[in-house]
Parts: structure tokens; sequence; C-alpha cells
């Protein structure tokens, strides 16, 4: 439970290349995610290049540190063979969240970056990628090793008991 409790939003990283051995290892973790009726509608877009991320930047204004990521993830829902797509969004959030906690395992800073439900964040998305019209863009994860100042191990207690009921 260490990943829960260190994971934070990291938006500053060292220009190192994160190794392959990683990246799978945070996309495996994603297709672990439980999904409603196990339809897993993801897919996902690795992107490295430099000129891609510099785009993905500029998808909303909250992105622009994905431009100097060494990489990131795009998750993207399958909008056809959905069994319950009432579903899909918090199927790709757990997948979202699967990603993030493995970054912390691999000693990699990570930060989701939302992309729906904007229609104009997924169609900047759609053109850096060339994603299909059977795909849509959800969530971009830049990441990378951190140069932030935030220490991604430090453990901060969020719990508020106030916010718990019991019946």
């Amino acid at each position: 439970m260490n990943e829960i409790f260190s994971r934070r939003s990291i938006r500053k990283f060292l220009p190192t290349v994160v190794e392959d051995e990683k990246i799978e290892k945070m996309l495996r973790a994603a297709m672990a995610a439980p999904s409603a009726g196990n339809q897993q509608p993801w897919e996902f877009y690795v992107v490295r290049d430099k000129r891609v991320l510099q785009d993905l930047s500029h998808c909303s204004p909250y992105a622009g540190c994905a431009a100097n990521a060494a990489a990131a993830i795009v998750v993207c829902s399958r909008d056809t063979s959905q069994r319950f797509p009432a579903f899909v969004n918090l199927d790709l959030s757990a997948c979202v969240q699967n990603i993030l906690l493995e970054a912390v395992t691999q000693d990699l800073g990570a930060v989701w970056l939302g992309v729906t439900p904007y229609k104009a964040r997924e169609i900047i998305v759609r053109r850096a990628l060339g994603i299909p019209q059977e795909l849509t863009a959800f969530a971009i994860i830049a990441f990378g090793y951190s140069n932030d100042n935030k220490d991604i191990r430090t453990k901060e207690d969020r719990y508020d008991p106030s916010r718990v009921h019991y019946l």
C-alpha cells in the first residue's frame, strides 16, 4: 500500500529515457484493472516522439508538462463492442490509477492529464496521434524520472474521519 500513500502528481521530468521494461509494467498494471463485465474497453498509445509530446502539451491549459516528459501513455476507449458503455469512464479511471501506482513502483514520476469529457481536447489528441474514429482519447499520463522537488515517496495522510459515515 506504500504506492497508494506516496503517489504524487509529478510535472517536472529529467531528460532521461524510461526503459521499455518499466513502460511494459505500467501497461500490464493498466490492463489488470477491473472493468464492468470484464469488457476491458481500453487501447493505449505510448508516445516518446518529442514533437508529438509537444502537440499533446497543447490539448489543455494543464498539459504543458507533457512537452518535457520522457514519454506519455494515452489511454483511449474502444467505442465499438462495449457491453456496458455507461461504465467505460469508470473502467478507464481504474486503468489510469493502476498506471499511476505502477509508475511509483518503478520510481517514476507521473501525472494524469484529463482529456474526456472535453471534445476540444479529444480533437487535439486525436489529430496528434492519428487515432481512428472507433477510439476516443480519455487521458494522457505524462511520465519520466522526476525532476520535481516533491519527494514522490513522501507520505501524506489525507484521511478525514469527518467524511466517514457508519450506518
